[in-house]
């Protein structure tokens, strides 16, 4: 008699597994989804960022987090790593592990021409269902172009683009103006 592969993981299941696995991988809907790795342009952006937010958001009362560590979207149960995460004041976490934010201000994600259409779209619109959420920042790393989604007052989003290296755009949520010049420095005439 032959059985039935499992198809269907609980939360519970997923965490028990991720947190001894040796690679990343992302939850959602009962699935486990492996996540690729990064490319050379990916890490160089992304190593920048981290530079340029961390000498901002040294000794402040901002706390931001590398690709390692994990986010719940809890309206959609989705459990996955963007590039970067801030928090403003406590980081509130799922339980005593410490490995699963709930209350990032600020959610970055460097696309990937495998999951761009993705990280745009199904991800983009979990992610902005975190309530505590201002800004989701999407950076491309086949052009010198980001876009910035900004929650408003009224609970509605606006996105914003800004492109080529002489741009700039303003992140409110953490006090900062990203140059774009600066972000892509290490990958200028690559691309």
């Amino acid at each position: 008699m032959s059985t039935l592969a499992k198809t269907f993981v609980t939360p519970e299941e997923y965490l028990e597994l991720e947190r001894k696995a040796e690679y990343k991988s992302e939850y959602r809907d009962g699935r486990i989804y492996a996540m690729s790795g990064a490319s050379r342009k990916h890490d160089r952006i992304n190593a920048e960022l981290y530079l340029l937010f961390g000498r901002h958001l040294a000794g402040g009362e901002c706390e931001w987090f590398t690709a390692n560590m994990r986010v719940l979207v809890e309206a959609s149960g989705l459990y996955t790593y963007p590039d970067l995460s801030v928090v403003f004041g406590e980081p509130q976490f799922t339980d005593a592990h410490v490995d699963t934010l709930l209350n990032p201000v600020l959610l970055v994600e460097i696309l990937s021409p495998s999951t761009e259409n993705y990280d745009r779209g199904w991800k983009a619109a979990a992610y902005r269902k975190i309530p505590s959420l201002q800004e989701l920042l999407l950076i491309a790393q086949m052009s010198y172009e980001v876009d910035l989604h900004r929650r408003n007052p009224d609970g509605s989003w606006s996105r914003i683009r800004a492109a080529g290296l002489e741009a700039s755009i303003e992140l409110q949520s953490i006090g900062y103006t990203l140059r774009l010049s600066e972000l892509y420095r290490r990958v200028v005439e690559r691309l």
